[in-house]
This record gives structure tokens, C-alpha cells and sequence, in this order.
């Protein structure tokens, strides 16, 4: 059986977030070059008109507390809210989302054909095996490389390690027999249904 491959989910929001990224990138390469211009001792008119950075800051610099009055607050407060949580999504989109990708399984290769089957359906043998044990309220499984990992709900506590080597043994029986090329099967249980009121201990 072919190893699993890790790929990463994309979201078409990663577009707008690396384009908001890039203008962000080139206003600040823009408004270094304007340093560096005056740096340089260009004129800073000549410089003001390429970039209106005086304008901007005499416009910044002007504004006084009658100016601040309390609809501006809560414009300005609710804009930087909002323009936060657009940023903070955007950035979060961009963050790698990694998946093991699932592929057919390929049980035989013959003169006029392959044979394959899907990894939900391994998946399923070895749940159906497991439901098949009293104790056992779900299973739930997930075929990794070739181990398949149960994951159990039991209805008792009592006798949970002969429980879980009886599915444990009944899950890879039933995937022999089907002759699927699974070689382990790793059981875990995850959660107790609790009927009398105790907790699992």
C-alpha cells in the first residue's frame, strides 16, 4: 500500500490576503525610496509632490480636540475594530492548513484491470467489526498508511482491556478475511457513556 501524502488546503482568501500583503509591501518600498530622496537632498517640494508626505503629515498634525469629537471616536473605534478581525481572518487564512491526502487503495493489478478500493471502506470494516462487540456504543476509524486507528465509545467500565484486545483481534480478523492489505490495528478509547452516573476512573 502506497504511503499517504501530505498536501495543503488552500481558501480563495489567501488571494486577498497576499494582495492586501503586496500593497502593503509596496507602500512601504515607495515611501523608503522617498527617504532616500531626501536623504539625497532632492527638494523636499519635489519630493511632496511625488508622495504628498507633508501634506499628509501638516493634514495629521492639524488635527486638534475639537477635531476628536465623540461620533469620530466611535467611527474610529469601530473601524479598527472591523479592520482588525478583516486582518486577523486574512492573516489566519494564510496560515498552512496541512491534510494527509486519501487515495484509492490498490488490492491487485491484473492483465485487463486494476483492483482498488476507497479508505473509507477499509474504514468500515474494521468499524462494523467493532460495533459488533457489546461494550461498544461507536467506533470510529481512520486508515494511516497500513494501520487502521479505531476509536472507541463503551458503554462499561469494567473489563475495558479485554474489551479493547477483543476488538482489537475481531477489527484485524475482519480485514484479513476480506484480504485487505492492513497489517495493524491500533484501538483507543475516547469516551465512556455514562448510564449509572460514575465516571470512568
Amino acid at each position: 500500500m502506497g504511503r499517504q501524502r501530505l498536501r495543503l488546503r488552500g481558501s480563495p482568501l489567501q488571494l486577498i490576503g497576499r494582495l492586501v500583503l503586496v500593497i502593503f509591501a509596496l507602500a512601504l518600498v515607495w515611501y523608503g525610496a522617498m527617504l532616500l530622496l531626501l536623504a539625497l537632498d532632492v527638494d523636499p517640494s519635489t519630493v511632496n509632490d511625488i508622495s504628498g508626505y507633508r501634506s499628509i503629515f501638516d493634514w495629521a498634525a492639524g488635527i486638534d480636540d475639537a477635531d476628536v469629537s465623540d461620533d469620530v471616536r466611535l467611527v474610529t473605534g469601530l473601524g479598527g475594530l472591523a479592520a482588525f478581525l478583516l486582518f486577523g481572518y486574512l492573516c489566519l487564512k494564510q496560515l498552512p492548513r496541512p491534510y494527509l491526502a486519501r487515495s484509492d487503495v490498490r488490492l491487485g493489478e491484473e492483465r485487463h484491470g486494476v483492483t482498488d478500493i476507497s479508505p473509507r471502506a477499509i474504514e468500515r470494516v474494521a468499524e462494523l467489526a467493532a460495533d459488533r462487540h457489546s461494550a461498544v456504543s461507536s467506533a470510529r476509524g481512520r486508515l494511516e498508511d497500513e494501520t487502521v486507528v479505531l476509536e472507541l465509545h463503551t458503554r462499561r467500565a469494567r473489563g475495558l482491556a479485554e474489551m479493547l484486545r477483543e476488538v482489537q483481534r475481531d477489527a484485524l480478523d475482519a480485514l484479513t478475511r476480506h484480504e485487505l492489505p492492513v497489517r495493524t490495528v491500533d484501538v483507543t478509547l475516547t469516551g465512556f457513556d455514562r448510564t449509572n452516573g460514575r465516571d470512568l476512573q
